[in-house]
């Protein structure tokens, strides 16, 4: 049997939420239900109206990328978003986990549906009508890429609460008249003259253009062109850009030709302060000061600091996280905080001393949001990743370790390349891009953060299980390797 939902083009968030919290409850299977359907000729019914007896709860992560992603133009978005949560309630993998196919699918639909509502929020622009009114009246036209003129309005009712206004999309129309949102079906681009306000806004745009300073892939990126046809200043940009060259000549020629003297730029001043890196890297103390001034992704710029890795330079067994958490941002050591601690205890319980490994991290800067005081943990994407395994291949290169532990699904993917799920790969032994065997296991913080106290203590099993092989590998590979040293010696 296939149970049917159809949705409403308004308030569908809220609508989506409470078919899925019936459908779940009677645990219907993500593959019967058609979420875009209105019944049919054959085997076909609608949802329960009453909840079913289980009851599920997820993570407010789960939440918050739903509110997003529900927004999208994708027709999958609604299939997608049930099959994660059908996940959620029976512990299969971590479906919210950039390392997860159907995790990183929709963060990436996330993302694309918050870039366009910052895009509405720095684009539509009102033109006011011509209307005797007590509150002047104003309207606006906008073509989203996504359905997401019902999430983006609220920007506006704070914006512009003291005002009547209408914004129009093919899809919606959202309409502020007197203090109060509503919204309707969608329209047609409104025919309104032009208006003071807009003459006054392209004489401000043109006067703040810096013509040295032009980067038309970068200004395509965060003004991209299917905008420019209803922007009343990007009128005025070819004959800004063909002006470019005779304005940047003239500000030359307006400059001061000598500094006053000892007025070293600020840059110059700023960068001779700063610890320089080694123009050579040889050994890990020459790796950790280079890493230290590592600017090639954004990560560097919230961090508090670079998270190198710690141990015996030696070790024959190297294991590697995700990132640093807020501890050791703050300490400037690795698996300083609970996660560390929990591994440290197993490796103690394994009978070795963490002094003689090599713990470092895929990432060496923390990833967060902030929240008040806290700065919770966020997933590094895959760039971030990609960035950092330079670092994590001079730490690989330097220490040699027989056996690298990949501890969770972000080390594992820095490791080998491979973005399959944890559950088919946990302690199995695969072949790492450098050129090593590569163990994959959980990372400590899924233990912690498990919700279901059966689903911790097997995962503590399986990684304590995980830390003894790894303990006994490393330890053969480099038995036999002395052997063979000592044989041809």
């Amino acid at each position: 049997m296939t149970y049917w939902v159809s949705l409403a083009a308004q308030g569908t968030f809220d609508a989506w939420r409470d078919a899925a919290r019936r459908a779940i409850s009677h645990r219907i299977a993500p593959e019967e239900i058609d979420w875009h359907g209105c019944g049919g000729l054959f085997d076909t019914t609608p949802l329960p109206e009453r909840p079913g007896v289980h009851a599920t709860r997820v993570p407010q992560a789960f939440m918050n990328l739903a509110k997003s992603v529900i927004w999208h133009s994708a027709s999958e978005r609604l299939p997608l978003l049930y099959r994660a949560l059908w996940r959620l309630d029976r512990g299969e993998g971590e479906p919210l986990s950039p390392a997860d196919p159907l995790g990183r699918k929709l963060l990436l639909m996330q993302k694309s549906v918050d870039r366009d509502i910052h895009k509405m929020h720095a684009f539509v622009r009102f033109r006011e009508a011509p209307v005797q009114a007590s509150r002047r009246r104003f309207a606006a036209w906008f073509e989203p890429t996504h359905n997401t003129l019902e999430p983006g309005s609220f920007f506006f009712t704070r914006r512009f609460g003291d005002m009547d206004w209408v914004i129009a999309t093919p899809r919606l129309t959202a309409r502020f008249v007197g203090g109060a949102l509503s919204f309707g079906p969608g329209g047609t681009k409104p025919d309104l003259p032009e208006d003071a306000a807009e003459s006054l806004w392209a004489t401000y745009f043109s006067n703040i253009f810096n013509p040295a300073r032009i980067k038309l892939n970068a200004m395509r990126s965060e003004m991209p062109k299917k905008y420019w046809h209803n922007l009343p200043e990007t009128r005025l940009i070819p004959q800004m850009l063909a002006d470019a060259e005779a304005r940047v000549q003239k500000m030359h020629e307006a400059g001061v030709s000598t500094p006053r003297l000892g007025a070293a730029p600020v840059s110059q001043r700023y960068r001779s302060a700063m610890p320089q890196p080694p123009k050579r890297i040889d050994t890990l103390e020459d790796a950790a000061k280079a890493a230290a001034q590592c600017r090639e992704c954004r990560l560097c710029e919230k961090a508090t600091q670079t998270v190198w890795g710690e141990g015996a330079a030696d070790a024959a067994l190297m294991m590697v996280g995700e990132q640093p958490g807020d501890r050791e941002d703050i300490e400037g050591r690795t698996f300083a905080g609970p996660a560390g601690l929990l591994l440290r205890e197993l490796l103690a319980d394994a009978g070795m001393d963490a002094r003689k490994l090599w713990l470092t991290n895929a990432v060496k800067h923390f990833k967060f949001s902030p929240r008040g005081k806290r700065r919770l943990h966020r997933n590094p994407d895959r760039g971030e990743i990609a960035h950092c395994r330079f670092w994590l291949g001079l730490e690989l290169a330097l220490i040699k370790p027989k056996l690298t532990v990949a501890l969770g699904a972000s080390a594992a993917f820095a490791l080998t390349g491979d973005d399959r799920s944890m559950a088919e790969r946990r302690g199995k032994v695969e072949p790492g891009i450098h050129g090593g065997p590569v163990l994959i296991t959980w990372h400590p913080s899924y233990i912690l953060r498990a919700r279901d106290p059966a689903t911790a203590t097997i995962a503590r099993r399986d990684l304590a299980r995980d830390v003894a092989n790894a303990l006994a590998l490393s330890r053969n590979v480099h038995e036999e390797c002395a052997k063979s040293s000592k044989e041809q010696g």
